[in-house]
């Protein structure tokens, strides 16, 4: 058991810090009368290897027309994104090589050059599969570009596994009672030993005195497709659905209170082909009970692409089977 103190605080702070990186983003967007004008945005980053990719939030680098990023020590240079995923709320960037470095730029943001890029420190991920609650923690991020170091937040882990539904599906989170800022998405939250254990992200608008982070394990397993590919190849059902309550159950007069209810059934999904409609409530699948509505996207994500999938359907009252081949998620 390392003792928790405020030299270990200092120290994984000091580790970590130079790490952590400021991202300014450009964005343009229209109004009312339809005039164009630019709109700057702000987040954090971590370095994530010594070929210069920078690991942070979707949300941060969505829609950038331009990228620059700010080291801890005040040197800025240009980045593009080389790689997004939306449903983990992950995005990978790179910055800019060039041989020749692009210092005539007015604004003195360069290119990286080969001597720069072994000279920038990358993170050391940790493993959130060992967190526990209760947990010190400490947030760091670099939301102003700021010089003098980064910002630090300390707090606990709070609870493990939330689970938040968005638009796009299910995401599994960390909770802690660390302060994140939006200018904080994307930057590190590190255990004492200065390993980056989640990735803070601010996308929770009623997320007030709490805060909440990706795990970093769920990074790992799609860094290097987003690396290479640019996105995440993961199968894909096509349905929104939401967890049975007895209210819900007696307000709709459903034939159960057990399953995942079908709210939304997208357009040309495998679901849709199969004759999936809203309104269905999906009991099993592959012969296996569905008790939470996470169970069944869990279980999706385990799946293959063009894999078959058994899935048992509750149709106002009338059970039945529907085989489903699931596709890559577009």
């Amino acid at each position: 058991m390392i003792p928790i103190n405020e030299e270990s605080l200092v120290s994984a702070i000091e580790k970590v810090s130079k790490n952590v990186i400021n991202i300014a983003s450009v964005r343009m967007v229209t109004d009312e009368l339809l005039h164009i004008f630019p709109i700057e945005g702000v987040g954090s980053g971590i370095v994530i290897d010594n070929q210069g990719h920078v690991l942070t939030n979707y949300h941060v680098v969505d829609h950038a027309r331009r990228l620059k990023v700010t080291l801890y020590d005040g040197r800025t240079f240009n980045a593009k994104v080389i790689g997004t995923d939306k449903l983990t709320d992950l995005a990978v960037l790179k910055i800019e090589h060039d041989s020749n470095n692009s210092s005539n730029n007015n604004n003195n943001t360069k290119n990286l050059d080969n001597k720069t890029i072994d000279s920038i420190p990358s993170a050391e991920l940790g493993d959130s599969d060992n967190l526990k609650v209760g947990q010190i923690v400490i947030a760091v991020g670099n939301p102003f570009g700021l010089t003098g170091g980064p910002t630090v937040t300390t707090g606990i882990i709070s609870s493990l596994n939330r689970n938040i539904e968005f638009e796009d599906g299910v995401l599994e989170l960390v909770q802690t009672d660390a302060a994140i800022n939006p200018g904080n998405s994307g930057g590190p939250l590190v255990n004492i030993n200065g390993e980056v254990i989640a990735i803070n992200t601010a996308k929770i608008p009623y997320a007030h005195g709490i805060g909440f982070a990706v795990p970093v394990n769920t990074a790992k397993t799609i860094l290097q497709q987003l690396i290479k590919n640019g996105k995440v190849n993961r199968p894909w059902l096509g349905i929104t659905t939401i967890k049975i309550t007895s209210r819900i159950a007696r307000y709709y007069r459903l034939p159960t209170n057990e399953g995942a209810l079908v709210v939304k059934v997208e357009e040309y999904s495998p679901a849709s082909d199969s004759g999936i409609r809203p309104g269905d409530i999906i009991e099993e699948m592959d012969e296996k009970r569905i008790e939470e509505i996470t169970e069944l996207s869990s279980r999706i994500k385990n799946k293959n692409i063009n894999e078959q999938t058994l899935l048992s359907v509750n149709r106002y009252g009338r059970r039945f089977t529907i085989s489903v081949t699931l596709e890559n998620q577009p």
